[in-house]
């Protein structure tokens, strides 16, 4: 998996984007879906990018969603150049005004594209095109097996200014409403609780919600059946796309990997390099594929039932 992974995060990481401004990154994924023969690609009235793989009779159970923007400045109409900052970075990170590069409509911090280092991708902006890149790596998997299975794939425009992209998707109904969405993100390691390297995080909830349980615990099970290394934690730092498509009645869960410098929040309050480590990536396209080919679901809290019943009818006499 590592070498269709790491060539695809390249290619998308190379991209410039901003929110509203996502035109490259949708254009170098809508390059690597048309490879692909049962892969279609359809877009919502707001540009977001609605892929669909189907071989053989299955039904979709899953939608994988990543956003293809990153804070950075935007031009308002009738401006001379982008000035206007959107996304979250604090204040005391812009007043040191580093430098950044332009690239017409939108500017972006002026830090490398892709470097890989260690074992580690560093990027101007792995949160979310790492979440895109590992939905790439899945479609093509499932590809080039020949894999019998239909899952789809979404792409969303402006979620650094308020989950817009994904908002707008939800509310035209775009997905029929027994589909799970899976929100794949990059997040904060925060408290401590999960740790870069360790594999990819089955995302319980974040700062806002918290997920269904029960899809929750079978890509736990999934990942634990197929040697995927995992976590499972909150990552409670920020609000994901999950949260968003639930607000429209769609069931939700969530899977990311621990991200460095947040949003290019380095250390001394200096602009830097995002980053994250190749062996959590590959762990989470590799559960995207698992889950993809899954062809009927279990109630995934039975086992746990069975068990404690069993213990219960132990203590029979003295009910």
């Amino acid at each position: 998996m590592s070498s269709p992974v790491l060539e695809i995060a390249r290619s998308l990481l190379s991209q410039p984007t901003a929110p509203f401004f996502e035109e490259a990154v949708r254009s170098e994924i809508g390059r690597w879906l048309a490879r692909m023969p049962h892969v279609s690609v359809d877009y919502d009235n707001f540009g977001n990018l609605i892929a669909l793989y189907q071989r053989g009779t299955a039904i979709p159970r899953f939608a994988f969603a990543a956003h293809m923007d990153h804070p950075g400045f935007v031009k308002e109409p009738g401006a001379n150049k982008p000035a206007l900052f959107l996304g979250g970075v604090p204040e005391v990170y812009r007043a040191k005004n580093p430098p950044t590069q332009d690239f017409g409509n939108f500017a972006m911090w002026d830090l490398p594209a892709f470097e890989l280092k260690e074992g580690r991708i560093f990027s101007r902006a792995c949160d979310d095109l790492i979440g895109c890149a590992a939905i790439v790596a899945m479609f093509e998997e499932l590809e080039r097996t020949g894999a019998e299975a239909s899952v789809y794939g979404l792409f969303t425009r402006a979620e650094e200014v308020g989950f817009v992209g994904a908002m707008q998707l939800a509310a035209e109904r775009r997905l029929p409403q027994s589909v799970t969405v899976i929100s794949l993100e990059t997040s904060s390691e925060r408290g401590g609780a999960c740790k870069m390297g360790a594999g990819v995080i089955v995302r319980v909830g974040d700062r806002t919600s918290i997920f269904d349980s029960a899809t929750t615990a079978l890509f736990v099970r999934w990942a634990t059946e197929a040697g995927i290394p995992f976590q499972r934690c909150l990552m409670s730092g920020g609000t994901c796309e999950a949260t968003a498509y639930q607000l429209y009645g769609y069931r939700t869960a969530a899977l990311c990997v621990a991200l460095g410098n947040y949003h290019n929040c380095g250390p001394e309050e200096r602009i830097e390099c995002e980053f994250v480590a190749l062996e959590d990536v590959e762990a989470m396209a590799r559960l995207c594929i698992a889950a993809a080919k899954i062809t009927e679901l279990c109630d995934p809290h039975s086992a746990l039932r069975i068990r404690l019943e069993t213990e219960m009818a132990k203590f029979e006499r003295f009910f």
